[in-house]
């Protein structure tokens, strides 16, 4: 790599790290930076899937104030996001990408959109506070496994999908359900770090110059998120994961 594709990734790494802690859908930075720099596309994907791991680790961290009292939620949830990923991370291995491509656009779309009407649509499904826990923590693991299989295939905007659904499932506010989005998106990037370096092909030297740069700004991005008022937390959500469903639209049916 020359100093120019050094330079830009360090940038790139910085603006993922931090928009992977406000909203989610940082690798759309780091993604198509990593293929300008020249690699395949799938290298790409799954070098920037192990680039991006330190930068969730240092968004939990930034985020942990908002974590206090979910520890049980955590745990229960964090195995559910496991399986999810190496699933995720199979099909990624095993099967030809354009299927899924084409339906990216719609879930991304599908969850701003989500996270856009969420109180009409808890009137359609009902709130939290209605649903038994034994309901509730169902509906939980399995949006989380879901989710994680996204996040072991392509990953972008997972963190806009899990703030969207886990807005329905649980009472809380935007802000702690984002540090328990912070959580789930480590342990997807802890689960493809395993798989990807033990059985795909990750350009190294590319992950080392980003990694740094997403552990500072999922750190700062992580401290701003706590500050946002949560109604501009929303909107800023919403208004990301729109501008990423589009980008994926164009990628899959236009470009």
């Amino acid at each position: 790599m020359d100093l120019t594709h050094i330079l830009l990734l360090v940038a790139a790494g910085f603006a993922a790290g931090a928009v992977n802690a406000i909203a989610g859908g940082g690798s759309l930075i780091t993604f198509p930076t990593l293929i300008a720099t020249g690699l395949p596309t799938v290298e790409a994907n799954v070098t920037n899937s192990v680039s991006v791991f330190p930068g969730y680790l240092s968004s939990v961290f930034g985020s942990r104030a908002d974590l206090a009292g979910q520890g049980r939620r955590a745990r229960v949830t964090i195995p559910a996001a496991a399986l999810g990923t190496a699933a995720g991370c199979a099909l990624l291995l095993l099967t030809p990408a354009r299927a899924f491509e084409v339906v990216v656009p719609f879930l991304v779309l599908g969850a701003a959109a989500t996270l856009a009407f969420q109180e009409r649509l808890r009137g359609l499904v009902g709130h939290p506070r209605g649903m038994s826990p034994r309901r509730a923590g169902v509906v939980l693991q399995a949006t989380v496994f879901v989710g994680a299989i996204y996040g072991g295939y392509f990953g972008a905007a997972l963190g806009v999908m899990y703030v969207a659904a886990l807005a329905l499932i649980i009472d809380e506010d935007l802000k702690r359900i984002n540090a328990l989005k912070n959580v789930l998106s480590a342990t997807v990037g802890l689960v493809t770090l395993v798989v990807f370096a033990t059985f795909a092909t990750v350009d190294w030297a590319a992950a080392v110059t980003l990694a740094p740069a997403t552990i500072i700004g999922g750190y700062v991005g992580a401290r701003l998120a706590r500050r946002l008022p949560q109604r501009v937390l929303q909107i800023l959500i919403v208004s990301f994961g729109t501008a990423i469903g589009l980008v994926l639209f164009y990628r899959a049916f236009l470009a």
